[in-house]
């Protein structure tokens, strides 16, 4: 019936609408905390695509621990890194080159290469122009 992504996506909004809360914030929170997305908004990776294809490589670390699923949920107070013989990769060179953390919600070592997830955004704190109310309307059917 579903395809790869929309069961991937749906699992994502079943998750979102067990939790306590807003529906359409939970499913916002849970995607901005999939590991690729959170690689991305630390300014490890140019673009998503990119942080998608470093975390598969296996350059990231999660808390120590090398992480190869993207879809991986990281929680607040996990500590993501790149791995020490990754740090002198051009792409995660260049995507660091003149970086300035831009999210609240994230804290960047720029001595270490790595990042702590402070606690989960926001809705605020989501940049993008989502109407995560259509989204929940469309799968609660």
């Amino acid at each position: 019936m579903y395809g790869i992504l929309e069961r991937q996506f749906a699992k994502i909004f079943d998750r979102a609408s067990r939790r306590s809360g807003i529906t359409g914030e939970n499913l916002l929170q849970l995607i901005e905390a999939r590991l690729d997305n959170v690689v991305y908004r630390l300014g490890i990776a140019p673009t998503r695509m990119a942080a998608r294809q470093l975390v598969g490589h296996r350059h990231v670390t999660v808390n120590g621990k090398v992480v190869n699923i993207s879809s991986y949920t990281c929680k607040a107070g996990d500590v993501i890194g790149v791995r020490e013989r990754s740090k002198a990769l051009e792409v995660i060179t260049g995507a660091l080159t003149g970086h300035s953390n831009k999210h609240s919600w994230l804290e960047w070592d720029k001595s270490s290469l790595s990042g702590k997830i402070l606690n989960l955004p926001s809705r605020d704190q989501i940049p993008e122009n989502i109407k995560e109310q259509l989204i929940v309307e469309l799968y609660s059917k």
